[in-house]
């Protein structure tokens, strides 16, 4: 996915793709934050989507041998930019690759911030099993039709400055009756940029991925165990 014309005359979305052990079983799409608005390309040395590289690496040191692939997608441009919703057409390119290559296999998806927000968007594709949205961009209106059925976990911290935390609040509240799962998670303190507790941060992907995949071994955070199960609103504020 490099080469072609695209928004704003940028180059096409860019994928990483860490290849796991074997047989593909699963496949893990990472998708990194942005703007509200913006046409300048993101290059691979920009901050939101080196945010993201950990998390990568991450899911393909403990699930790599399970024979899960991990994408990393890289935007075209940096900004949401509706009506164009240019980081969902990127996504969704994405996953139309990602199905073409691994026809029938389940995938989840991790997003940071703006995406959190195409995650969320872009949750109704077939393949799609879990989403996992960090300190997300969850404007009001924004609908939930999208995680219908899926596996969804929110993310954020108490001290965010740049997206709601109350925000992600009232989505978690109004998709919870259209979740397969739906559990939201507030870590106490922690920012937007996710730098105090980075290993918090790290198992709660670990552990969605892990859960939506279906995979055999893998991190588990405790305080989920029964949170997947539990009636609103118990599970929408629990604190880490």
């Amino acid at each position: 996915m490099t080469g072609e014309p695209g928004a704003a005359g940028a180059a096409a979305p860019a994928l990483t793709v860490r290849r796991g052990r074997g047989t593909t079983r699963g496949v893990a799409l990472v998708l990194h934050g942005g703007a509200e608005h913006g046409t300048e390309p993101v290059r691979p040395w920009h901050l939101a989507y080196l945010r993201m590289v950990p998390f990568a690496r991450a899911l393909a040191a403990a699930y790599g041998p399970h024979g899960v692939d991990v994408y990393l997608l890289r935007n075209r441009v940096r900004g949401w930019n509706g009506p164009a919703y240019d980081p969902v057409v990127d996504a969704r390119r994405a996953l139309a690759r990602i199905r073409s290559e691994h026809p029938g296999v389940p995938v989840t998806l991790t997003g940071h911030s703006m995406g959190g927000r195409v995650a969320l968007t872009v949750a109704d594709d077939d393949a799609v099993r879990a989403v996992c949205a960090l300190a997300p961009w969850t404007p009001d209106g924004d609908p939930v039709e999208p995680v219908r059925g899926r596996r969804v976990l929110l993310a954020h911290g108490t001290a965010d400055e740049r997206t709601s935390p109350a925000a992600s609040r009232g989505y978690a509240e109004r998709a919870v009756a259209v979740a397969g799962h739906l559990a939201r998670v507030e870590l106490t303190g922690e920012r937007h940029a996710m730098l105090r507790r980075p290993g918090v941060w790290r198992r709660l992907v670990l552990d969605t991925t892990a859960r939506g995949l279906e995979l055999p071994a893998g991190p588990r955070v405790a305080d989920l165990d029964d949170a997947w199960c539990e009636p609103a609103p118990t599970h929408l504020s629990i604190t880490l």
